[in-house]
């Protein structure tokens, strides 16, 4: 069995070597992992699931998160190198901006708001490499006209960048975007752009993006009259819940998680499926972020039986909906009995964000496990078709 592009295991065993030869002993007392967990998940029969878990395993071989994911540095994905080509043309725009420079406006207003409304539309379809070529001009108009249209191209831009793999220009962008929402005193803005900003921090920063939320928690609390505002101070609490998971506050994220299911409880789900920003903040979210949380806390067992309990499709946003079915089909494979389960969730989850799914290690590395565990009969024929849209290219 070969892949186009290396597994997390491939990149935890290159990296072991690289620092001396580590062995698989010293590297799993240095994580707080059995040694027969790495040779697993080294071999590709087993996946890491949990964020601490890569957070510790790329402590141990003095590595970043993001080396040990590929993320931003693979080639092959065309979807990936579509992006990949704007990429420095957004994180020029970026410089410019923070600089404080503004180029004089091509376009009316009219033409400004049309061209944001469209990259907002291919967010929502989770349509990235589409974005990424819209974002250079568009974040360099939105600068020309000020107030809001700023604060929200660029926390478009900080999504587009991080489901891509950008996390660091993402940082970038989510900053761009609080400056902007900061200068127009605009509280609703605000509250997204602190989110945008937790979320682009990297995974090891998990504390840092807990205590990012609870400072911006506290201090929008006093616009909550505002129902934008209270939407964002959910999405705030979401956060916040798994980042304080992560990092192992568990009371701490129990109380936020309580916190975003009582707000969400007087909201209720957007009419239109989307809310404020296209967050789509209400009770399905919330149950939606449940799932990662009890993925991230080892509960495999608890991801299933809360996925019986919401409809994903209630949101627009086609991300969300690949979150369900991306969890769902990860808690399915870890016992290795329901593997067929696991590949239907999965078909789910590409069908409802084909690019985000395919640039997504942990469901690359989810089908090679369940391949493996195939390898001594017959590999079923939906597992090969996704791994072969995957780029995984499985032995016959």
């Amino acid at each position: 069995m070969a892949s186009k592009a290396d597994t997390i295991g491939a990149r935890v065993r290159y990296w072991r070597m690289r620092r001396g030869g580590m062995s698989q002993a010293v590297l799993a007392g240095l994580a707080g992992v059995s040694q027969s967990y790495i040779s697993q998940v080294e071999s590709g029969r087993k996946t890491i699931d949990r964020r601490s878990t890569l957070v510790a395993v790329a402590a141990a071989l003095q590595v970043t998160v993001a080396d040990l994911l590929g993320q931003g540095t693979e080639t092959g994905d065309p979807a990936r190198e579509r992006a990949a080509e704007c990429v420095p043309a957004i994180w020029s725009a970026l410089i410019e901006i923070e600089d404080g420079e503004r180029r004089p406006s091509t376009r009316t207003r009219e033409e400004l708001v049309a061209g944001i409304a469209r990259s907002e539309q291919l967010r929502h379809r989770s349509n990235f490499p589409a974005m990424a070529q819209m974002l250079p001009g568009l974040l360099l108009e939105a600068a020309a006209a000020g107030g809001p249209a700023l604060a929200q191209v660029a926390y478009q831009a900080s999504a587009c960048l991080r489901h891509l793999g950008y996390r660091h220009l993402a940082l970038n962008a989510a900053r761009v975007a609080v400056t902007a929402a900061e200068d127009v005193e605009e509280a609703a803005w605000l509250g997204a752009t602190r989110f945008a900003y937790a979320q682009s921090l990297p995974i090891e920063s998990a504390p840092l993006a807990a205590r990012a939320a609870d400072r911006s928690l506290a201090e929008l609390q006093s616009a909550a009259s505002d129902e934008r505002v209270r939407q964002m101070l959910g999405q705030l609490h979401l956060s916040a819940a798994l980042a304080s998971t992560v990092s192992g506050r568990l009371d701490a994220a129990r109380d936020h998680l309580t916190e975003a299911a009582r707000e969400a409880a007087t909201l209720g789900d957007p009419a239109d499926g989307m809310g404020f920003n296209g967050c789509g903040f209400g009770p399905t979210n919330v149950t939606l972020w449940e799932m990662s949380i009890a993925a991230e806390s080892g509960e495999p067992g608890r991801v299933i039986e809360l996925s019986r309990t919401v409809r994903p499709q209630v949101l627009a946003a086609s991300i969300r909906q690949m979150s369900y079915w991306l969890d769902l089909g990860r808690a399915l494979a870890d016992s290795g009995r329901r593997d067929n389960e696991a590949i239907a969730a999965f078909v789910r989850a590409e069908q409802a964000a084909p690019v985000p799914f395919s640039l997504n290690p942990l469901a690359q590395d989810a089908v090679v496990a369940m391949a493996q565990r195939a390898k001594r009969r017959a590999v079923p024929n939906e597992l090969r078709l996704l791994a072969g849209r995957l780029g995984i290219s499985l032995a016959a």
